[in-house]
């Protein structure tokens, strides 16, 4: 099992873990206080449980090697458990913002609040450490199914937050509705996380093109090759973990197909060690030949380099 693989999965199953112990502290809490707040933050960690679970099949088979049928691999694993957790998160919000509403029209107050306020603090400790490894898992893996996880437990912070002064204005300073307040409140949150995870994944999906400074230092690095006499067409996309890139470069038209495939070989070495573990796809032309149009036939060093000049 790769190292990468071996920390995705820890920071999935550390996930179920901790949902599977707030799932059982929060459903004590939520019958003996009747809060609706507390019972959103039930919800919301029930699916956290479910979206975990989905986390784990995704990032094992996003590890899985590159088959028959799967040249450029099963990264988009990862993009597809991301959309399933926004997919959760949005139903959660939904119905929280239904129960919410039901709870102000029928002025229904929470029993107590000592319960519920300290199952939530329990879940802001367990919520910290599973926050801290999933940290650690990312900077190593860079996991987009973590990463989704890893926003979704960070709203939970709040959500417990929320929870805590829902209960304590209603109970201890008597706001009669401040608790069906706070559920819509976390409802909104909950749908706000939810469009922002969703747009990395959809990215992915769409095999949107990297980010201008990072395209930018791929730049940098091919123009340091004297042997090249342009570029253009470049394309590049990201699946899971895992970085694609293609492109077209102008060589001298009378150099032999071996001297211009050891040329290649020594650009993609430059590019590896920038880039670690990139794919690297690279066409040569004859210099002065461009058979594509529109923006694929921009020649991007040239571009490059004229502003350079004009910045001085």
């Amino acid at each position: 099992m790769s190292s990468a693989l071996s920390l995705n999965r820890s920071a999935a199953l550390a996930s179920i873990g901790v949902a599977v112990l707030l799932v059982g502290l929060k459903a004590w809490a939520a019958w003996s206080t009747g809060s609706t707040a507390m019972l959103g933050s039930l919800a919301d960690t029930v699916l956290d449980l479910v979206a975990s679970v989905a986390t784990l099949a995704g990032v094992w088979v996003a590890a899985q090697p590159d088959d028959e049928n799967h040249r450029f691999g099963h990264g988009k694993a990862e993009a597809l458990a991301a959309m399933f957790q926004v997919v959760l998160i949005s139903i959660s919000a939904l119905s929280l913002a239904a129960r919410a509403i039901e709870q102000w029209l029928g002025g229904a107050r929470p029993a107590e609040a000592e319960g519920g306020i300290a199952v939530s603090l329990a879940a802001m400790a367990a919520t910290f450490a599973l926050l801290a490894w999933q940290r650690h898992v990312i900077r190593r893996t860079g996991s987009l199914a973590i990463s989704t996880d890893h926003v979704h437990y960070q709203s939970d912070l709040l959500l417990n937050l929320a929870v805590i002064a829902a209960l304590a204005l209603d109970q201890y300073a008597g706001i009669s509705g401040a608790d069906p307040a706070f559920g819509l409140a976390i409802a909104a949150w909950l749908g706000w996380g939810a469009w922002g995870a969703s747009q990395q994944a959809i990215e992915q999906l769409m095999d949107h093109e990297w980010p201008e400074d990072k395209k930018q230092r791929f730049l940098e690095v091919v123009a340091r090759h004297p042997e090249l006499k342009g570029l253009h067409d470049l394309r590049t996309r990201t699946s899971g973990n895992r970085d694609f890139v293609q492109f077209h470069v102008a060589v001298d038209p009378h150099m032999t197909v071996r001297a211009a495939h050891d040329v290649m070989d020594e650009i993609e070495d430059k590019l590896l060690a920038e880039f670690p573990g990139i794919e690297i796809l690279i066409h040569p032309d004859p210099e002065g030949l461009v058979n594509e149009t529109g923006l694929a036939a921009q020649d991007l060093l040239a571009e490059r380099e004229a502003a350079h000049e004009r910045g001085g």
